[in-house]
């Protein structure tokens, strides 16, 4: 096969994807039948290898000798293909076992998918055969696999005949048939891509979505891979996968579906695959430079620009065009995806003006009127030296309805300006009208028909060769700082009792160098008031106990005390209203701190996800985070940089920034906070479930911030 493959620790599917020979059970001769319709496009699809139909009932299929069982083969196949009852399958696996075959796929339903205790039970008897018998296999309840480079389908699906069968370089990862093999590699063949690869990969009990990613990812026949996901298996192989991706300098391109509750309802009944937390998922692939869309159409359309693999070094756009009314609508969707229309240069502008006298000043995006229809020497002399200016990154140029004479010229232009290039076509082709977009996409050429999927996809392109350009920096590699004291934070974990204080929780994080104020435990009135003449000033009063985590509604709480009395006082009132909030509740004194200063209020916390273990979240604090709910996720632990951009992807960002008169926020303390925490998380990823701190008040430039309260929970590691 025309991949490099197999690359070290990849799982060995290329005998699946790419086998000498193959044996199909359960073909038929009935084209309309689920076996008839694989065996009709494995057979039609060009494929040059043996092919072996099995079934007892039949002595040949279209010629091709028909066997009655697995045994009976001439050969072990590379690949069988199982199209049989649910509880034949069992019956069929131990066959190919027996005569050593090792990679199969199971089309057959009737397993985890169904929702019943007996379809999961048998699918984990299927995994547990797979483990035992060395056999690798796609399913169950899938619809397979298409290799357009070596002329391979084990698939029921049409979507491979005629003009579709053409080889490209687009690979498309699914659970679902109907999504993967009609909604976006039928409509990508549609709008002029050729695919590499396809596999819809239904409950993935053994070989996964990830998987077949990485196998496509590896191979030189593909340059950017798509994958419409309902869930996630392995936190740790999507983090291989996000950067081998980087390396390679190919992007994935992902669709999660599943992300609202009925989604999530109708994917489990669908596959069987938890769909999982969309913010967690929409987060980490921010973090690890994975380009998330939203539709179907946003996957392929994407692909249009992302496939070239040349990454813009800036945002900054131009375009020109005849017309005035589709610049118009350009310039205002690439202000949605925060892309630049920056002036020319003086020495651009003065080129142009020799080029369009009478124009005077000629601004971005450029409008060269009816000047430039016909004219391609004008056209190509107004874009090459517009494409020149130094703040030009990518130049679009909008075509109307041209001769294809005109556009295969302004495809020549576009080629030797020197710059990225997409064109917007918006019209037809003047002289013949069966020449399409799609042919031009076909043989290379970027084009787009509308302004947003464009300037969607030039955002995507320069988002991943900046995240590539920092992963090769050393930007987005996790560093441990300085000051961090894992073993005495163990140490104090290990002492502390099993519901965990604030008062410990301070003293645990402590230890990573996250910033504390100054507090002392009292057992009795006369020691509080003894502890705050020892601070000074106004000082916090607090219930410190294992049992009340909020201690607010508990009438726990205290600001601002001054004075022996009122200490005092409210030391006994704290103790009073805690033990009627909580009368069983174990009380260890009240704690006495400095009363901090105002700042603005953040929240930083950890929590545990299922698939990708600890993550850090940070957003605006105080009594309102759970109203507001404006945070950002990053899996831990996370860099200054990634730290940095969780901040900036706040809607309270301005906070930091300084607003309505106040002095700008010390934002390099809140990211030493951020990160300091995250290594914690990591660090204790196994015995901690969740923690806030909240709030961490956040101070002038360059005064820091505190924490003022804090929650650790303890949990073990689900498995």
């Amino acid at each position: 096969m025309n991949a490099s493959l197999p690359v070290a620790d990849l799982p060995n599917i290329t005998p699946l994807m790419a086998p000498r020979s193959v044996a199909m059970v359960g073909a038929t001769d009935h084209p309309t039948s689920f076996g008839g319709r694989v065996f009709q496009q494995m057979t039609g699809f060009g494929f040059p290898g043996k092919i072996y139909p099995v079934n007892p009932r039949l002595k040949d299929i279209n010629g091709l000798k028909c066997y009655p069982g697995i045994k009976d083969l001439p050969e072990t196949p590379d690949h069988v293909g199982i199209v049989v009852s649910s509880e034949r399958v069992f019956d069929v696996l131990a066959d190919c076992a027996a005569i050593g075959v090792r990679h199969a796929t199971v089309f057959s339903g009737g397993f985890a998918e169904t929702g019943t205790a007996e379809g999961r039970e048998r699918q984990k008897r299927l995994i547990e055969f797979g483990r035992e018998s060395g056999i690798r296999f796609m399913g169950p309840n899938c619809n397979g696999i298409v290799n357009f480079i070596d002329r391979f389908a084990m698939t029921s699906t049409a979507a491979i005949r005629g003009v579709h069968a053409k080889a490209g370089d687009i690979g498309v990862v699914s659970h679902s048939g109907g999504l993967g093999q009609i909604n976006v590699m039928w409509r990508a063949m549609e709008h002029g891509l050729g695919i590499s690869y396809e596999a819809s990969c239904g409950n993935e009990a053994d070989i996964d979505t990830l998987d077949f990613a990485r196998f496509m990812l590896h191979s030189e026949t593909t340059n950017v891979v798509l994958l419409a996901i309902e869930g996630i298996k392995s936190g740790e192989k999507f983090r291989q996968l996000a950067a081998e991706a980087a390396e390679l300098e190919k992007p994935l391109v992902i669709l999660k579906i599943g992300s609202t509750d009925a989604g999530s309802r109708a994917a489990a009944s669908h596959t069987g695959t938890i769909a999982g937390d969309n913010d967690i998922i929409k987060a980490v692939c921010r973090q690890y430079g994975l380009i998330q869309v939203h539709e179907c159409n946003e996957l392929y359309e994407t692909a249009v620009f992302l496939r070239q693999r040349k990454w813009p070094k800036g945002r900054g756009l131009a375009a020109v065009a005849p017309t005035g009314g589709n610049i118009v609508n350009l310039a205002d969707a690439g202000a949605i995806f925060d892309l630049q229309w920056n002036p020319f240069t003086a020495e651009t502008q003065e080129a142009l003006g020799k080029l369009m006298p009478g124009y005077g000043k000629v601004g971005n995006p450029t409008d060269l009127t009816s000047a430039a229809t016909g004219d391609q020497d004008f056209y190509r002399k107004a874009l090459t030296t517009i494409a020149a200016d130094p703040g030009v990154d990518v130049m679009i140029p909008i075509v109307p309805s041209p001769t294809k004479k005109n556009l295969l010229q302004t495809v020549e232009i576009m080629n030797q300006c020197g710059k990225q290039t997409a064109m917007l076509w918006v019209g037809g082709c003047m002289d013949d009208k069966e020449f399409r977009a799609r042919d031009l996409i076909g043989s290379g050429v970027v084009v787009y028909r509308d302004a947003t999927p464009c300037t969607r996809a030039i955002r995507a392109g320069y988002d991943f060769g900046k995240y590539v350009a920092a992963k090769k920096s050393g930007a987005l590699t996790p560093v441990r700082l300085a000051g961090i004291d894992s073993a005495l934070a163990r140490t104090h974990l290990q002492s502390a009792g099993e519901k965990i204080t604030e008062r410990e929780a301070k003293q645990i994080l402590a230890c990573y160098g996250l910033p504390v104020t100054q507090e002392f435990l009292a057992t009795n009135a006369a020691e509080a008031v003894s502890l705050a003449v020892k601070i000074g000033g106004k000082v916090v009063l607090k219930i410190d106990s294992p049992d009340i985590a909020h201690k607010t509604e508990a009438g726990g709480v205290r600001l601002g005390v001054d004075g022996a009395a009122a200490v005092s006082e409210a030391y006994e009132a704290i103790v009073k209203s805690a033990r009627q909030y909580a009368p069983q509740a174990k009380i260890n004194g009240v704690l006495v701190q400095e009363m901090a200063r105002p700042g603005v209020e953040m929240m930083l916390g950890v929590m545990r996800d299922p698939v990708f273990g600890p993550i850090i979240v940070a957003g605006l604090g105080g009594i309102f985070v759970e109203v507001l709910k404006d945070v950002a996720y990053r899996a831990a632990p996370v860099t200054p940089v990634q730290a940095h951009e969780m901040l900036d992807e706040l809607r309270g960002k301005k906070m930091l920034e300084g607003v309505r008169g106040m002095a700008a926020r010390d934002r390099d303390a809140v990211v030493d906070a951020m990160v300091r925490l995250s290594w914690f998380a990591a660090d204790f990823s196994h015995e901690i479930a969740e923690m806030d701190i909240n709030p961490l008040m956040v101070y002038e430039q360059g005064a820091g911030a505190r924490m003022l309260d804090a929650l650790i929970v303890r949990g073990a590691a689900s498995q």
